[in-house]
């Protein structure tokens, strides 16, 4: 089942054709080239504080530089620009991460969006910016099992649970509205182009660990190799969160190697620690993008795994991975 396409299987989101106007996009493609043939240069962020960076991506001014190309929703490449009130850009990143990460996951992390890669100097807050993705409400695909107008929001969740956890393997994300619309905005990450993505499933990369306790611990129903995202600083993180946290089982991943493996001590801390904190104002920050019987539910996936600590196997009455998996 996990190898195949079943018969009259609508694929990894069920999705239904676009809407009209809809443009067709991307997750982490490279953006179209210029028709000139030069390659479009991003700008790269000096260091900056994680509660700096937050505030960037949620309140600069969003300018939109082109399309994504070859995913199913509306993902656009902008530019999040600071204007004079910006504080923290050009200051050394470990100034402000030791409150941030106190305040998001309890110190287990380095912070909600601490950087990892940064180019060296500074510049000033005015007219300081960075590379975002811009996914608008507006350009959302309809999917049968998902309510329709809730992707971003699950890409919000989705990086307030890794932060919450300390797993720190989702870029900055947040919930704004933008040049169409209320969407998620989040920074962008280029990915190594020397790694091999299909490599590093593969041969079950350790750093894959905490991102498929993530995908089981979410839900996620499109865990796809192209969602991966290999940094220059040796990190990888996870992308396009948009179709996880389902009442429902979906679980649909490429990363399968460590089924049946048992938890560490150190995984089930964190399961204990998140299904503690899903009674009080994590969950209450949750219920802002997702319903609260999602809420109910993720914390009853952690229960689960904390009474039986193993990774999953896959379920034989449903598709073990989206498709196409890249």
């Amino acid at each position: 089942m996990a190898g195949r396409r079943p018969g009259g299987w609508r694929g990894a989101t069920g999705a239904r054709a676009p809407r009209e106007g809809v443009v067709e996009s991307a997750s982490r493609r490279p953006p179209e080239r210029p028709r000139d043939g030069t390659r479009l240069t991003l700008p790269q962020p000096p260091p900056i504080d994680p509660r700096a960076l937050l505030e960037l991506i949620a309140s600069g001014e969003l300018a939109i530089l082109g399309r994504l190309v070859g995913s199913s929703n509306n993902a656009l490449l902008a530019v999040a620009r600071a204007g004079g009130g910006t504080q923290g850009i050009g200051e050394d990143p470990g100034r402000g991460a030791a409150a941030a990460s106190a305040g998001s996951n309890g110190g287990r992390g380095e912070g909600p969006g601490a950087p990892r890669e940064s180019t060296e100097g500074g510049q000033g807050a005015e007219g300081f910016e960075i590379p975002v993705v811009y996914k608008p409400i507006a350009g959302e695909r309809p999917l049968w099992d998902f309510p329709d107008g809730t992707l971003a929001h699950r890409e919000v969740a989705a990086y307030l649970l890794a932060e919450a956890a300390g797993w720190s393997i989702v870029p900055p994300t947040v919930f704004r509205d933008g040049p169409f619309g209320p969407g998620m905005v989040q920074l962008w990450v280029e990915a190594d182009p020397a790694v091999d993505r299909v490599a590093l499933v593969v041969g079950a990369d350790p750093r894959l660990r905490p991102i498929a306790l993530f995908d089981v611990v979410a839900n996620n129903a499109d865990r796809k190799v192209g969602h991966l995202i290999p940094t220059p600083a040796g990190r990888i993180l996870g992308v396009d969160h948009g179709i996880c946290f389902h009442a429902e089982p979906k679980l649909r991943t490429v990363l399968w190697a460590w089924r049946g493996e048992p938890l560490t001590a150190d995984e089930q801390d964190r399961l204990a620690d998140l299904r503690d904190r899903l009674l009080g104002p994590l969950a209450e920050e949750l219920e802002h993008h997702l319903s609260r019987g999602e809420v109910m539910a993720l914390r009853r996936r952690i229960e689960r795994l904390l009474r039986n600590p193993c990774f999953p196997d896959p379920d034989p009455d449903r598709p073990a991975i989206p498709w196409p998996p890249y």
